[in-house]
Order: C-alpha cells, then structure tokens, then sequence
C-alpha cells in the first residue's frame, strides 16, 4: 500500500473524513461527566448494523468537548467476555476519539450483557480507568434487545452506583425487560429504533444525556412524590468546607428547611417533602477565603402516586386468564395490563378503564408461562407497575380412532392414534359383563394394550381418555361383543362399534 512518512493513504483519507464531515453544527463547552458505551458486538449484530452504531456514536459525541476536565468516554464490547477497546483515559481530544471509534472491530461471540455489566460497575467506573468520583456517570448500552445471561442485578448495582442508564434498542427484544433496566422516567431512557434510522434519535438522546452531565448548575433528578436528589460541580476542596442548603415551598417560604454536607459532596437526597409541591432550593458553598456564589433551582415534587400491591391471576385455561390488582386509588387516570411470553415474547397491551381492577387476557398459547404487568397510569402521565407471573393451562384432546382387535371370548387388543399435546398417559377403562370396572394406566408412548378376563358371549365396554397435566381428555368409547367359547368369531361391523361422543356418557 502506497504510505507517507509511515502513514497509510487509507488513514489519511479518514483523517480527512473526520476533519471535513464530523464538525459539529455547536459545541459544548460547559458539561463534564464520564460517558460509557456498552454496545453489542457479539454475532447477532450484523456487520451493516455494527457499521450504523459506530457511525451513530460518532455523530452524538460530536459537539462535546472532550478532555480531562469535560467529557471522558469510554467503549466497552458485549461479546462472549467483555473486551474494553478503551478506558475513559486513553482519548483527551475529539479528533482521536472518533478515530478510535470507527476503527473498531466487532467481536462477535454470545450476548453477555450481565456480565459487561459487571465489568463496567467493578472495573470502568473506577479511577484506575480514569473515572472521576466527583462527575456525573451516564452508561448508554446499543443492543438488538437480546441478552443470553441475566442484567437485573448488574443495573441496580450500577444504579446504586449513580449511574444514568440509557438504552437504545435496535430490535424488538424485551420490552418489559429494557424498560425496568432504564433509568426513570423510562420514556426519557429507552429509545427503539431500525439501525437504518439512528439519526432519528440522536439529536434527543444527546440533550437527554446534556441533561445528566451539564451540571455546572444545581438540578434535581430522581424525583418522587416526597423526595428529590440535588446534584451539583464540585465547587469546594478544603476539608473544613461545606455546602448550606435551604429548601422550602414556594408558596409557603416560611417553612424553611436546611441541611449541610461536606465540601467533598456533590450530591445529596432532601427527603419528607409535600406532593405536588414546587419548592425553591439555594446551595451556598461555604469557604473562609474566598465567596462563591449560591446555586438555585425550582423543584416540583410528584403527586403522591403508587403502584398496584397485588396482582392475582385466576380462571386460567387453554387460551385465556383473569387478572385482577388492587388497591384502585381515586387518582389513576386508567391501567394498562402489559404482557408477553417468557423469554423474550413480544409484549402485547391492553388498556383497562380505571374504574375496572380485572380484566380478561385472551387469544394466548396453551400451557405457556406469560410476564404480565399492571401500570397505573396517572394524570401526569407517570405510571407506576407491578409484575406477575400467569400460565396457561395446556389443552386436553380427545383420544381418535379407537379400534379393538383380538377377539377371543375372554380377550381383546385395545389399541388408538396417540392424542394430541403434552399427554402425560393414557387411562383405560374396561367394564366387564355385570362386574365392576376396571382401569389401567398405560404410558404415554404406548398407544395399545391386551385386556383380559372378560365374559364370554356378552357385551364388554372399553374406553380410553388422554391424561394431562390439568386433567383428562375427553374420553372415547366402544362395545365388543364376545363370542361364546366354543363359537369362532369373525369381527365384523356389529361386533365392536362407537356408541358415544359425550364425556359424561363415555366416563
């Protein structure tokens, strides 16, 4: 390949693709936090659609300035183990940070989020990768919406850790299951889309993400209906430093409240607040030497909102099932029952009204297991969820084309196709001529069986019904007559013959 002073042409010509066509429209020069990528690179991934997420992550990044005192990024790939391709201290400029972008290579492999997961909460958000303790941490994890091992513990470690998460799905996945693992308000952290339309998003994901890491300023997330987390920069460094906060209702400024914390703090949660109360919060950096000036915020609290405490789920069969919740409080303004089969279905949605608390599930798979959660969905367009799990009982068939074969005066061959589902064995009944009945258990794999000692020259009846998990089949029945012992018999059509359909004629 043709080189110059070392160079390869083709790293010349990306260096020029990024000079001419990744400047950003603006810039932002006032956020600082630490910036994660979990992107999936195992073999479910296309290679066109690794190529779009690539390019898509270039494009976000592009007004942030990067640097040890702004924004820091980090990539890390979902494969069979996660592969770091860089800790949030290897890049300090725009230019080289794109170019590692989109000199990356997929990896290929399983699609082990959970343990990626793990990876970035022990190892990423670390300073020995050049995390910073004192900025805002935001991961944004790229996924077809599939992941061969478990993530609910790995987020809620990491959003203990403080860590924003959002999620962009390039496939259907679990709906349910993305959605509880981003962060609230979900609507603001998960995003679906086709890889052939990632521009779509992007310039809303960025503000999003500016929300959490343009913190030279006091804001407030994690908001419910009596309690709220002040986040701001770090503004102190002496140990004897300390921040003053004042906080009361706006309408309602004589009953102020206060807290201190450390000058090393740059968070902390004011709890036992009002619902639906707007309250004005100043921060005061207290230092001996020299005066800084107060942050302040207006923050308005939640109405007092809650979610369903019980979910009951009753009168299940084949196809359908009840589901019921409660309490019903007076501000719900209606309840959605989201569902979908374990693992993975695609979940289906029904809106129930909110003076309702049960509804009925219908058009379902037989003997399958079924996530299915109740949000209450308030006024404010909040909704608060509870989950449950609900199966469906399996289908009972009838066993077909019984045939009775054999026939002595004292015997007969009792032999039928196999019935239809899970059958666990078949029962088989046989009422000799004036004596009590007998039953016989035959497994499911054997679909015959020799039936003895009955009465010679008389009418014996035989049925055969299919066993399942929730019950029987319905049951199918036929009547031979035996010959006397010392008649030979040719069976012909009268001598066993289909005489009832019903199961309450048929045992």
């Amino acid at each position: 390949m043709l080189t110059l002073r070392g160079t390869s042409l083709q790293s010349l010509l990306l260096a020029g693709w990024i000079f001419l066509c990744t400047g950003a429209e603006y810039s932002v020069e006032d956020a600082e936090g630490d910036l994660l990528f979990l992107m999936d690179s195992s073999g479910s991934i296309l290679p066109y659609e690794f190529t779009e997420l690539k390019e898509f992550v270039v494009e976000l990044l592009k007004p942030f300035t990067i640097g040890p005192s702004d924004v820091q990024v980090s990539f890390v790939h979902i494969s069979d183990d996660p592969v770091v391709e860089f800790p949030f201290n290897k890049y300090m400029s725009d230019t080289a940070l794109q170019w590692a972008l989109l000199n990356m290579k997929q990896k290929l492999g399983d699609t082990n989020t959970g343990k990626a997961m793990i990876h970035a909460k022990d190892t990423m958000f670390t300073q020995k990768a050049g995390a910073r303790p004192d900025v805002p941490k935001v991961l944004v994890w790229l996924t077809d919406g599939a992941s061969s091992d478990d993530i609910s513990e790995p987020i809620q470690l990491l959003k203990d850790l403080g860590v924003t998460i959002f999620i962009v799905s390039t496939g259907r996945g679990n709906y349910i299951e993305l959605k509880a693992a981003a962060s609230e308000p979900s609507e603001r952290h998960l995003y679906y889309v086709d890889p052939d339309d990632m521009y779509v998003i992007t310039e809303e994901l960025r503000n999003e993400i500016l929300e959490i890491i343009q913190a030279k300023k006091l804001r407030a997330m994690d908001i419910t209906a009596s309690s709220f987390r002040l986040l701001w920069p770090k503004l102190l460094n002496s140990d004897s430093d300390y921040y003053l906060i004042e906080y009361s209702p706006l309408t309602e400024p004589e009953r102020k409240s206060w807290k201190t914390v450390t000058g090393d703090e740059t968070s902390v949660v004011l709890r036992q607040l009002l619902p639906e109360t707007t309250y004005e919060v100043k921060l005061t950096p207290i230092n001996n030497n020299n005066y800084k000036k107060p942050l302040m915020t207006k923050v308005t609290t939640l109405e007092d909102e809650s979610s369903p405490q019980i979910i009951l789920i009753s009168e299940s069969h084949p196809r359908s099932f009840r589901v019921s919740w409660a309490p019903t409080p007076s501000g719900v303004a209606a309840y959605e029952v989201l569902y979908g089969v374990l693992p993975g279905g695609e979940p289906r949605l029904v809106n129930v009204d909110s003076s309702q608390n049960t509804t009925i599930i219908n058009n379902l798979e037989p003997n399958t297991t079924y996530l299915v959660t109740v949000s209450a969905v308030y006024h404010s367009g909040r909704k608060k969820a509870l989950s449950a799990k609900a199966c469906t009982q399996d289908v009972n068939f009838k066993v077909d084309n019984l045939k009775l074969t054999d026939i002595s005066p004292t015997s007969v061959i009792a032999s039928w196709d196999p019935a239809r589902g899970r059958v666990l064995n078949y029962r088989v009944r046989c009422t000799r001529h004036q004596r009590s009945p007998s039953v016989r258990t035959i497994p499911a794999q054997v679909q015959s069986v020799l039936l003895t000692d009955l009465t010679p020259g008389a009418d014996n009846r035989i049925c055969v019904k299919a066993v399942y998990r929730n019950g029987t089949g319905q049951g199918l029945c036929r009547t031979v007559h035996t010959p006397q012992r010392q008649d030979s018999l040719s069976l012909g059509t009268e001598s066993a013959k289909s005489f009832c359909t019903q199961e309450d004629q048929c045992w």
